[in-house]
């Protein structure tokens, strides 16, 4: 596995990366960043675990309401014989996701609702 250092909000992260995948790790990373520095920027956020909070549930979002493209299933052994990755599955329910901002809401307690 490749070790990449990376920048998110202007800190610096060393990431393990798997072979071949380093194109989309920098994407994500990419991702994440735009949409961190975008609610920094927005003035309304200051922590930088709030920051990354929302920036996930932004991105969790718009993945749960892009179009479900079905991935051809391949079995492990497939897998492992053609190289190629398996599917991660399907993409968490918008319950879900309504799930998850509940339970951090109540984690965050005092500090107020993320949303």
């Amino acid at each position: 596995m490749k070790q990449i250092e990376v920048s998110i909000m202007g800190q610096s992260y060393r990431l393990g990366c798997p072979d071949g995948g380093e194109e989309r790790l920098r994407e994500a990373v990419s991702q994440v960043d735009r949409e961190m520095c975008a609610i920094r920027d927005s003035g309304k956020l200051k922590a930088r675990e709030r920051i990354a909070v929302l920036a996930a549930l932004n991105l969790a979002y718009i993945l749960v309401e892009r179009p479900a493209a079905p991935a051809p299933m391949v079995t492990s052994r497939e897998a492992e014989a053609t190289n190629e990755p398996s599917p991660l599955g399907p993409l968490p329910s918008p319950e879900y996701v309504d799930q998850l901002v509940a339970r951090i809401d109540q984690v965050l307690g005092q500090d107020g609702h993320l949303i």
